[in-house]
């Protein structure tokens, strides 16, 4: 065997498996809301909230494994947020009753105002 029939096959052989790798994706649970001045009571089941839209409410039941949102002048009122809180943009409210997730403020590092806290029951 020649020593260039080996490197296209191992070539070819490593370009097979980083062919299977895994790609981010949504996964069945997730809730997508979009929307301009909405309001939405919704159960989160364990999956991500992403939110994305301008003036709206969102009463999160339950437990929600993370919560994203984009735009600006939206409020997020959730049970329970486990993982993270990540929010873009400006004049966002995230409250939370329980869990203890990581809060990224995406807008404050660009000099927007967001709130994110837990509060009281």
């Amino acid at each position: 065997m020649k020593w260039t029939a080996l490197a296209s096959a191992l070539l070819g052989l490593a370009a097979g498996s980083l062919g299977a790798a895994a790609s981010a994706h949504a996964v069945p649970g997730d809730i997508h809301i979009y929307g301009v001045h909405e309001t939405h009571t919704l159960d989160c089941n364990g999956g991500t909230l992403f939110i994305n839209g301008v003036n709206l409410t969102i009463h999160a039941m339950g437990t929600c494994w993370a919560v994203t949102t984009q735009g600006s002048q939206n409020t997020v009122i959730a049970d329970t947020i486990v993982n993270d809180v990540t929010v873009y943009g400006n004049d966002t409210i995230v409250y939370y009753h329980n869990g203890d997730p990581l809060l990224f403020d995406r807008g404050r590092e660009l000099g927007m105002t967001n709130r994110l806290q837990r509060v009281a029951a």
